[in-house]
């Protein structure tokens, strides 16, 4: 097939690098084009990558016709607005997590891109890397037996006032930028919707951000439970515990793509451990996005996905306030 000429909205080294550099080895995704609000960063960013085109405005990149599809990981507070341009240009959006601030701005870019004629996709990376593809069959496999509970930690430590995660105003945050993780993973892993949420928060005193977010989901007869942070010694994993077996995967989102990853599935036969890869999720997750581009396909992750991931979000916020379990139902 032909590949998918993509275009980049915004320079951030921390997203650019880890999507454009896989796409250069890729044979159904191409970046073409880069843009951002000073034509100098833009070029800047597309001379030290390689990428053909540099424009000066996020308007300037949507108005080029050669251009497919478009990747969005700008401030949280931004991804609505964006979202709709870029379908109001023709374009199919691969938008960072959260798709918006909230599930009504959720709503807003689900109906909008569908109106539009354009796919959406949340970019959740994990999802396609063959770890949790592995960890997903052994759930629905019954290795484990009925999952029981789901308990996922995910940490790091970022203090620098200037970065967009520690910045209020721009929608910075631990539940929405790593929290988000948590619940998609647990959602993933359960196989459907929790009832009612439960959470504990800590604000920086600095940023007014939430630095320490805890959360309970109740799924009836399981339960998920998370931590994250961003202001802790960086650490994540992921335990499932069965009725018959438990799964533990030590690194589960920030794969390394040029090393082999695994897990250890424990049950009644003794404790395996399961490798898979070297793989690169972010090229996987661009792949199936192009497939599905060129194919006339669905996204190959649902978009309303991303909505009921928005909404479990939306509600431990509301628990925060409240200090009480929040229903989802």
């Amino acid at each position: 097939m032909e590949p998918v000429r993509w275009g980049v909205l915004g320079v951030s080294s921390h997203y650019i690098r880890r999507v454009h550099l896989p796409t250069q080895g890729s044979t159904v995704s191409t970046i073409t084009a880069i843009a951002s609000r000073s034509g100098e960063r833009a070029q800047n960013a597309a001379s030290e990558l390689g990428i053909a085109q540099a424009y000066p405005s996020y308007a300037e990149l949507l108005a080029d016709d050669s251009i497919e599809a478009v990747y969005i990981p700008l401030p949280n507070t931004e991804h609505l607005e964006w979202i709709k341009k870029a379908a109001d240009a023709g374009k199919h959006v691969l938008c960072e997590k959260p798709l918006g601030m909230d599930s009504a701005e959720v709503e807003q870019a689900i109906a909008y891109t569908g109106a539009h004629g354009v796919l959406l996709m949340e970019a959740f990376m994990y999802r396609f890397h063959p770890l949790w593809t592995r960890a997903k069959q052994l759930v629905a496999f019954g290795e484990i037996g009925a999952v029981r509970a789901v308990h996922v930690t995910f940490f790091y430590d970022n203090p620098d006032p200037s970065n967009i995660r520690n910045i209020a105003e721009l929608g910075g945050g631990g539940l929405r930028d790593i929290g988000c993780y948590a619940v998609s993973a647990s959602r993933y892993l359960v196989g459907r919707e929790p009832t009612r949420v439960l959470s504990a928060i800590v604000r920086d005193n600095e940023f007014g951000t939430d630095a320490l977010s805890t959360g309970v989901l109740d799924f009836g007869d399981a339960h998920a439970t998370f931590s994250v942070g961003t202001r802790s010694y960086p650490e994540q994993s992921v335990a499932v515990s069965g009725s018959s077996g438990s799964i533990v995967i030590d690194l589960p989102f920030n794969i390394y793509p040029d090393v082999p990853v695994g897990l250890r599935v424990t049950n009644k036969i003794g404790t395996r451990e399961i490798m898979t890869g070297p793989a690169d999720q972010y090229q996987l997750q661009f792949d199936a996005f192009s497939r599905a581009v060129r194919d006339g396909r669905s996204a190959p992750t649902a978009v309303h996905d991303a909505l009921k991931n928005q909404k479990v979000v939306d509600a431990l916020f509301r628990s925060e306030n409240t200090g009480t379990w929040q229903s989802l139902e």
